[in-house]
């Protein structure tokens, strides 16, 4: 299985959550797991990873922040 993880360094980044909604549907129609990482690099080194689905994104785009 092909794996991929969804990793931002905060701050403000207009359009950020659509492209975090755009790689976790592509990824999974083209075969791959996608993994969100929470909380930015130091989320990366506390293993804060999380399997993303269609549903963990499918309201992402009215939210603030990633």
């Amino acid at each position: 299985m092909k794996k991929i993880a969804v990793l931002t360094s905060g701050g403000d980044a207009p359009g950020m959550n659509g492209a975090i909604r755009a790689i976790v549907r592509v990824g999974i129609k083209r075969g791959f797991e996608v993994y969100g990482v929470y909380g930015g690099f130091r989320g990366l080194v506390e293993g804060k990873i999380k399997k993303l689905g269609y549903s963990d994104v499918s309201e992402i785009l009215a939210k603030g922040g990633t």
